[in-house]
């Protein structure tokens, strides 16, 4: 069968893309490996996701926006950043931008099923489920692709969407740099006392890294950070036994504490692919670049990647050109590039800084903490590159 597009991975990065080619004549194909079932209604899987101003329009653009309901938004107002135990902490503060707020928080559930239910509404895209490839090979002219229930597809474009352990990519002979941080983080919601005034905070304590991004009323997502070995110890723990520890390690500045639902643990490793295209093909989302989770900016990269993709394609498209030629995909690979690659530099060198248990580092993290607070253009600056639009 020939067709225009195939999208390896159904996660937010793909079903986005794909929304994005739709209704401009082009046939795409969605190839996933998990059921239609689990892609309408996507399990929980504890991560909330921290938009920008720039990707909720996004998201509105590709029609995604109206499928998420209220109750599933919540206001990103504000973000501190504390270190050890010492109560000062730097503010970034929406209003320095002229912003009531930096962004907003969405459960990346609820942006799967939202995404999911966009897409499904457009007849010029087939999902291919339960499904994988199993072979491919790169023509001038075309990619051919083998999927695991024996079809045989052709396509002008392959994209990889489908992780940043992504088969795909491996497939299509690019190499990726990966940077295990030797951490795991477990997520969770919890009740709390003290109303977090819809603030998200980033602390580096010693020993550990917390995080806490406000949701609705007295809600929250917890994100720690430790080494495996403790980290076992505190999935270990019952419900009651977990909260207060986690009361503990908040120093109590939310007062009490309630574990809410499931706990979630991931491996925390860094992705960056040593190319973005190939012959007849592109990677998108976490199979170009895995953010570390600590600036919360994966997501956000990775809608980035897609629309740049998608009007480089259709671009492309309006000129009369081949959507799949090396100049049209470079041309895309190379923005994303320079894009991506000043942030993930500065998250890896911040990681490693903040998590530097010897003596000079704190007292340098401190300090440049404090240096920061008490420079305005800096703060405005930060504030603004977190509210703008994407260009």
């Amino acid at each position: 069968m020939n067709v225009d597009v195939v999208i390896v991975g159904a996660g937010p990065a793909g079903l986005c893309f794909a929304r994005a080619l739709s209704g401009h004549g082009l046939a795409i194909r969605l190839v996933e490996r998990q059921s239609i079932d689990e892609l309408m209604m996507p399990s929980a899987d504890g991560r909330e996701i921290a938009l920008t101003h720039a990707s909720q329009h996004t998201l509105q653009a590709l029609e995604i926006w109206p499928h998420l309901r209220a109750d599933e938004i919540a206001v990103l107002r504000d973000a501190q950043v504390l270190n050890g135990p010492s109560p000062f902490a730097l503010r970034i503060a929406a209003a320095a931008a002229g912003h009531e707020r930096l962004g907003c928080l969405v459960p990346n559930q609820a942006i799967r099923r939202a995404a999911f239910a966009s897409v499904s509404d457009c007849a010029d895209i087939e999902i291919v489920s339960e499904c994988t490839i199993t072979a491919l090979h790169s023509s001038e002219h075309q990619i051919s692709l083998e999927l695991s229930d024996g079809q045989q597809l052709k396509a002008r474009v392959l994209v990889a969407a489908d992780s940043r352990f992504s088969e795909t990519r491996r497939k299509l002979g690019i190499g990726a740099r990966m940077e295990d941080f030797g951490k795991t983080m477990l997520v969770c919601r919890m009740a709390h006392q003290r109303s977090h005034e819809q603030v998200a905070w980033e602390w580096f304590g010693y020993g550990q890294t917390l995080a806490l991004l406000p949701l609705n009323g007295n809600c929250a997502s917890v994100v720690l950070t430790l080494p495996p070995e403790q980290m076992t110890e505190m999935m270990s723990l019952d419900a009651a036994a977990f909260a207060r520890e986690i009361e503990r390690r908040f120093e109590r500045r939310l007062g009490a504490m309630q574990l809410l639902g499931e706990r979630y643990t991931y491996p925390l490793v860094g992705v960056f692919a040593e190319r973005f295209a190939g012959r007849r093909s592109a990677l998108i989302g976490d199979a170009a670049v895995g953010m570390h989770p600590v600036t919360a900016h994966g997501f956000n990269l990775g809608l980035q990647s897609q629309k740049r993709l998608a009007d480089a394609l259709l671009d492309a498209l309006r000129r009369g050109q081949d959507i799949g030629a090396p100049a049209v995909l470079q041309r895309y690979a190379s923005d994303q590039q320079r894009a991506s690659w000043p942030p993930y530099q500065a998250t890896g060198l911040l990681v490693r800084l903040y998590t530097d248990e010897r003596r000079p580092a704190r007292l340098l993290r401190n300090a440049g903490l404090r240096l920061a607070q008490h420079l305005p253009p800096f703060k405005t600056a930060l504030a603004r590159h977190l509210t703008q639009p994407l260009r």
